[in-house]
């Protein structure tokens, strides 16, 4: 029988690890042209919403494919279908049904990018932002680094403190709540900005040297969470997939500044083909778009796990 993972199967304190491995197995893939992963694709429907939909997946030793499907309807019960296939077999190996497995991708992405971007001895984290892809781009660092103090900010005082007292708890990390941005993130050796804002939260006045920060948030000219100045003072800028950035119907927020062209893959900087971070008092930058073929990859990596 095909097997079928819903958000209660992902859960326990082994998903993110094996989501991260298998991201990062994949960007290795990805920089020897093994992986699929076109950009995303939307199916309008007129009035309502669309349909977005990212196909990939893995080619060489093991190859499998698939999809991830998702709606930007209006009603709050969003939900997604990821279903992946062994391209060798053709047997469909199993469904993940619901919204927890994009978030833990992408908080994988982001894991692999603090793995290999952010200071060996990081220790310290500002996350902006108190939703579940803060979350999971929490215990994704927790994972990669050994965090010893956390801040989070966000606009509502009762969302920051349960964000810091369910986060304590599963992470067994003192986390404090911040009464503003900027003490978040003043002293942090990682900056995680995971919001919906379209105008800039984060300012590089407010950085301290050697900082990595993840955005995960709006990336626009017209909506972008980060002020432009942070992408000025990073030395290096990476993302996850500079395919999507180009696939943007509205322009990346960093088109048509000096800061364009020197944009990375994080994929060869995981393969080694590009150099990452230099010295500690580097700042670094990453981008998350969401690169195609990794949820695939990663749902084929907690099907054989549930199997």
């Amino acid at each position: 029988m095909t097997t079928i993972l819903t958000d209660q199967d992902l859960s326990g304190g082994d998903i993110m690890p094996i989501a991260i491995e298998a991201v990062e197995a994949a960007m290795r893939k990805k920089a020897l042209g093994e992986l699929v992963a076109p950009p995303r694709h939307h199916v309008a429907f007129p009035g309502k919403g669309d349909l977005v939909f990212t196909v990939g997946g893995l080619v060489g030793d093991d190859a499998i494919a698939g999809f991830r499907v998702y709606d930007t309807f209006a009603g709050n019960e969003h939900s997604q279908i990821v279903a992946v296939w062994s391209a060798d077999t053709a047997r469909l190996e199993g469904l993940v049904l619901g919204e927890k497995l994009g978030a833990i991708r992408t908080g994988a992405i982001g894991g692999v990018a603090i793995r290999h971007l952010s200071s060996e001895n990081a220790r310290t984290v500002g996350i902006i932002g108190s939703g579940l892809q803060a979350r999971t781009q929490l215990a994704a660092a927790a994972a990669v680094r050994r965090l010893s103090h956390v801040r989070v900010f966000s606009r509502d005082k009762a969302n920051r403190h349960a964000f810091a007292t369910e986060m304590r708890r599963q992470l067994d990390i003192d986390i404090q709540p911040a009464e503003t941005v900027e003490d978040a993130v003043a002293d942090a050796d990682i900056v995680i900005c995971a919001t919906s804002s379209k105008t800039p939260v984060i300012h590089a006045r407010s950085l301290k040297p050697g900082v990595h920060i993840n955005t995960v948030g709006p990336k626009t000219v017209n909506a972008h969470e980060l002020d432009k100045d942070v992408a000025a003072a990073a030395s290096l800028i990476a993302t996850d997939s500079p395919d999507q950035i180009r696939a943007y119907a509205s322009p990346f927020f960093l088109v048509g500044t000096p800061d364009e062209q020197r944009i990375r893959d994080l994929a060869e900087i995981v393969a080694g083909q590009q150099t990452g971070r230099r010295s500690p008092n580097e700042i670094t930058l990453f981008c998350s778009t969401g690169l195609a073929g990794t949820d695939v990859a990663v749902a084929a990596a907690l099907l054989r796990r549930k199997a």
